[in-house]
């Protein structure tokens, strides 16, 4: 079984713009979730809310981040939506994602472009967590796209 999920994407913006598109409550509710509350410091919130009106379920409550360089790095913990909750949302440590933000080279435009690399990572080896980490492989995709096309320009 695979260990890691691994996602990029290049974004038609600046570091710092994208940086801010994964810590900045109002930029992640346009592209990710319904309702954000990031405290962008290292031991800060990052809980993702998709239904605001269950906050217990499919959300991240309860998630810190773990390293944070502005524009250039941001890790934290990650839970599970509610049909994973039982085993993803009571493992010790929690699955965890690391973005890696890097400036592409000038476009002719002189547009600046900056390449995303996730990887979530803490995925242990069972039929359930498999069916987890497959479930998450699809949604970081949609969530990609969802982000490139916020950013063309």
């Amino acid at each position: 079984m695979n260990s890691i999920l691994y996602h990029s994407v290049k974004l038609n913006c600046a570091s710092d713009e994208a940086f801010a598109l994964f810590t900045q409550n109002d930029k992640l509710q346009q592209w990710l979730t319904m309702r954000a509350d990031i405290v962008p410091v290292v031991g800060g919130k990052f809980e993702l809310f998709w239904n605001p009106e269950d906050k217990e379920n499919d959300s991240t409550i309860g998630c810190r981040i773990t390293a944070i360089e502005e524009g250039k790095l941001l890790a934290f913990e990650w839970k599970g939506p509610k049909q994973y909750r039982d085993f993803m949302n009571t493992a010790d440590p929690l699955t965890h994602v690391v973005i890696l933000f890097f400036p592409c080279a000038k476009k002719r435009d002189q547009t600046p472009c900056t390449e995303v690399h996730l990887i979530h990572s803490g995925w242990r080896n069972s039929e359930k967590w498999e069916e987890a980490r497959l479930w998450f492989e699809k949604a970081w995709n949609v969530a990609f796209e969802k982000l490139s096309l916020l950013t063309q320009k």
